[in-house]
């Protein structure tokens, strides 16, 4: 197998209390790029384990759990830091403002923006169509979605609609190990979906060898994930919202999650 046609290698692995550091290489180049910076010693310690170097940082929002590291890291590394133009003056040491939309190279590697806000206003995913993974941030959770802390029900809801879109063996790669908690609320939405109880079964065995839920991949949250399934007739009549807008259904999941 020649360099140039070696697959991009993805790298998983635990942050503070919940959250994943993901790093993206390519072996063409030998680029790397972080996925938020949560923590600098957790990234460094990957990237030691790998024998690689940090080329890029692709931040998807401005919250300190996901840009904790970012200052010493680019210190350290003189990386490219990646973040949106819409969080411009919240996150830190940018040097590349992007939008929806905008191409994000990362040796040969190459990610769309995609705009998710709805969790906070500036959101943004980064979506590599090769190797086909999506970086969603806290836009997106296995079985659940991010609170609303700045953004409306229909703006999350758009952002979702988005994500549902990409092709459905996408890896879905998110922010938090959050899965288990998720599973027992959506059990709580739709507890006779066959796939569900599945994907909750998967993840209790998931935990129980120690080992992460993510990534997930879009045809599994389409089938599984209540905030992806706002649409379904069936999930509107299970909440008491039987053909309403699948923004209001939307909503009152979101409402519900946040009491449960």
């Amino acid at each position: 197998m020649t360099a140039t046609s070696m697959p991009a290698s993805i790298r998983l692995f635990r942050c503070r209390t919940d959250n994943y550091g993901v790093l993206i290489h390519d072996p063409a180049t030998g680029a790397t790029a972080a996925v938020d910076a949560p923590d600098a010693a957790p990234i460094r310690a990957e990237l030691a384990a790998a024998g690689w170097r940090l080329t890029d940082i692709l931040i998807t929002h401005h919250h300190a759990d996901h840009i904790a590291g970012l200052g010493q890291l680019a210190a350290e590394t003189g990386c490219r830091v990646v973040a949106a133009r819409a969080d411009a003056g919240r996150i830190g040491p940018v040097t590349l403002l992007v939008a929806d939309g905008d191409r994000v190279a990362v040796g040969t590697l190459e990610a769309l923006v995609m705009a998710t806000p709805g969790h906070t206003g500036g959101h943004i995913a980064f979506w590599f169509k090769d190797p086909g993974a999506v970086f969603v941030g806290d836009t997106l959770f296995s079985l659940g979605c991010g609170r609303l802390f700045e953004g409306t029900p229909a703006q999350m809801w758009a952002s979702l609609l988005k994500l549902r879109a990409l092709p459905d063996d996408t890896l879905v790669y998110c922010g938090h190990e959050y899965t288990l908690a998720n599973a027992a609320f959506a059990l709580t939405v739709e507890p006779d979906n066959p796939a569900l109880q599945a994907r909750a079964a998967e993840a209790e065995r998931q935990a129980a060898a120690g080992k992460p839920t993510i990534p997930t991949t879009i045809g599994v949250e389409k089938a599984t994930n209540p905030f992806l399934r706002a649409d379904q007739p069936q999930l509107a009549a299970a909440i008491g919202l039987p053909g309403a807008p699948a923004v209001e259904v939307f909503a009152e999941l979101r409402r519900r999650k946040d009491r449960f």
